[in-house]
C-alpha cells in the first residue's frame, strides 16, 4: 500500500509543479508521476544536506512540490539548450 500512496502523491506533486512551472512540457501520465517522486527525493536529499531535515526524514507535499519545480527548471533548460 505504501508504493500506491508513493505513486499517487507523486502524481499529485506532479501535476502541481506542472500548473505553476510557466511554458508547455508535452510530458504524459508516467513522466508526471516520476517527476513527482523524483521531486520528493530531491527536496529530501537537498533538505537534508541544508540541515532542514534530519537524516531519514523525509520532505513534506510543499517540499516535494519545491523539488519537483526544481526539476522542471532544469529539463527547461537541457531542452532549450538541445534545440
Amino acid at each position: 500500500m505504501h508504493i500506491v500512496w508513493t505513486i499517487l502523491l507523486g502524481l499529485a506533486v506532479g501535476i502541481i509543479a506542472k500548473f505553476i512551472f510557466p511554458g508547455r512540457e508535452n510530458m504524459g501520465v508516467i513522466v508526471t508521476v516520476l517527476l513527482g517522486i523524483a521531486g520528493s527525493f530531491v527536496a529530501s536529499y537537498a533538505g537534508q544536506w541544508l540541515k532542514i531535515y534530519q537524516p531519514g526524514q523525509t520532505a513534506g507535499f510543499i517540499g516535494s512540490v519545491v523539488g519537483a519545480l526544481l526539476l522542471l527548471f532544469v529539463y527547461s533548460l537541457i531542452k532549450r539548450r538541445s534545440s
